[in-house]
Order: structure tokens, then sequence, then C-alpha cells
């Protein structure tokens, strides 16, 4: 026959359970101060934060500097003035960002070589068909921005932008990998791409584009499973400390090469006068023309039409020359 247990061993047993001490557990005292200091946090299994605060301040600095030359860029072509800069940067699913475009829009599929994947560039249509109308010499007054795809036509001069975009873009990214950002396709309806699964992580940075009164935003979304190999080097301190010492001195350079290439319009004035159109036609070789300059007064050197250098009249190697003497005040008298 099985053993029977007596009154005092099932007493034991049933309080054992009750405790939840087993055969090879020792008894453990509740303590409200023990459970105040643990650590709760709470998780979102839909939007799970993959990419630490410090990691997402490093994205932010770095296109911040894409935006400061973007911007520049962007002004040096369209002969106006752009301002471009960081709105929002967040963590969401795919699917999320997807949702939260407008249908139809200019989206651009990119990659980015050594980086395995593609990103994604999407600028509003409030902004890209006022810069279309602009590169067509429009005024955009009255400009209407048609819910429409883009044709083929407004597809080739958004290109001329989205390359200075991706130019910038590999600029800024140098300082984490030797990566090169390339156009790989276009579409209207970002539903229809599908780089990654709809619940993948993806870091969405927003940048607002302002062009006059008009104003858009463009949006820069980065799979996480694409920066994954690079995320390591995104150490905010570290980071910002060899942007502030290297950007300095490249950017130094980089602004010293271009300005030593950049072509200016250089004018000596050697007096001004008026007359009439009759005086004007009647004029022949020999005639002179009284000004209320005195000859032995400095010439004005005009740099882009505006007076920058003062100095007189001499000959070098059998042609006439100016000797700058002095800088010229911005109201002098030609």
């Amino acid at each position: 026959m099985a053993d029977v247990l007596d009154q005092a061993e099932v007493d034991a047993l049933l309080s054992a359970v009750d405790s939840g001490i087993g055969p090879d557990t020792e008894p453990e005292v509740f303590s409200r101060s023990k459970a105040k200091q643990q650590e709760i946090r709470t998780y979102d299994f839909k939007r799970p934060e993959r990419v630490s605060k410090d990691q997402m301040r490093s994205l932010e600095a770095i296109h911040e500097g894409f935006a400061r030359n973007f911007g520049a860029s962007l002004s040096a072509f369209l002969r106006t003035i752009v301002e471009v800069r960081v709105a929002t940067i967040e963590q969401l699913t795919y699917s999320e960002f997807i949702h939260s475009l407008p249908n139809p829009t200019c989206f651009n599929l990119l990659d980015a070589p050594p980086l395995e994947g593609q990103l994604c560039l999407e600028i509003s249509p409030l902004i890209v068909y006022p810069i279309i109308d602009r590169l067509l010499g429009g005024s955009n007054a009255e400009l209407f921005i048609p819910q429409r795809p883009l044709t083929s036509i407004e597809w080739r001069l958004v290109k001329r932008i989205t390359d200075r975009a991706l130019s910038q873009l590999t600029e800024v990214w140098q300082t984490l990998v030797q990566v090169e950002f390339s156009l790989a396709e276009t579409e209207s309806n970002p539903h229809l791409v599908q780089i990654v699964a709809p619940n993948e992580v993806v870091v969405v940075i927003g940048l607002e584009l302002k062009m006059g009164t008009r104003a858009g935003t463009m949006t820069l979304c980065l799979p996480f499973n694409v920066i994954e190999p690079v995320m390591g080097k995104l150490a905010t301190q570290s980071w910002l400390a060899y942007q502030r010492k290297a950007s300095s001195a490249a950017q130094r350079q980089q602004v010293t090469e271009h300005v030593k290439s950049a072509e200016l319009e250089v004018r000596a004035f050697l007096a001004s006068t008026t007359m009439t159109v009759r005086d004007l036609l009647e004029l022949q070789p020999g005639d002179i023309i009284p000004t209320e300059k005195e000859a032995t007064a400095d010439l004005i050197l005009q740099v882009e039409n505006r007076n920058k250098f003062a100095g007189r009249l001499y000959q070098y190697k059998g042609m006439r020359a100016i000797r700058v003497t002095r800088l010229a005040d911005p109201e002098e008298k030609l």
C-alpha cells in the first residue's frame, strides 16, 4: 500500500504551496520598498523603439547639416531664397509612414551602397509644383496645385532637385560611412512601394522647405535594417565633437576653392556726365566731353555693380591699367 500522509505533513505541503516554497527554494520576504525600486517600462509591440535617443540626436545633427547645405544649394540653383530645416525626427513602422503620405506625391527610392536595401525620399506636391513653376519662369503668384501624378517632363525637372539633395546627403554621411546616394526609381503612389515589411521600424526625418510664400515638406525614410550596420558609430558626444573639429576646416577649404574659381564682373569708371541724344549722335572722333570730375580725382572700380575700390589710371606693359589706392565709399559718385 502507498504511504498515507498524516495531518502534519498535509498542512506542511499546503503551506509550502501557498508560499511558493519548494524543496530547492528559500522563502523570500515581499517588501513594498523593494518593489518601488524596480524600474517598470511600457513596451508597445506595434511600435518598438530600436534606435536610442542618443542615436536619434546624432541623426538629427547630421541632417541639420544636410538641411543647411541643401538650402544653400537650392537657393543658388533657383535664384531665390529657399529655407530648409529639420522639423521632426521620429521612429515609426513602415506602414505608418506610408499611410501618412499624400497620394499622389513625389516618391523616390534611393540606393546607398555599400548599405544593403533601399531608402525613401518623398517631396510634397505643395513645394514640388512651385519649384517646377519657378524653373519654367513662373511667378508662383496664383499657382494651382493639381491633384495628379507628375508628368514625364515634370519628373525630369524634379530630378534636378533630387540630384542636389542626394549630393548633399552623400557629403554629410561621409562621417559615418563611405556611402553614395543615387536615385533608383520614382513613383507617384507610395502605397505601391514595399521596400520593407509593414511592421519594420523606420526612422523618419521630416524637413520643411520654404520658398517665398510657398512651403512644403520633404521626408527621408531610413529603414532600421538598412542603417543598422552604422548605428554603432552614432555616439552623440564623439560624433558632435568630431564634426565641430573636422567640418570647420573642411568647409573652409571647400568654400575657399569655390570662391577662387568664381567669376566677377569688374568695371572702372573714368567719369560720368549727361548729354542729349542730339549731342550723342553728333559725336565725332577727337571731340571732348566735359565732366564735373577733376583730372586728378581717383577712378571708381565697381565689382558686380557696387563701388568697391578707388585707384589711379596707369599704363602697364603697353596696356591701360588701374592701381588700387584705397577702398571706395559705397555712395561715392562715379
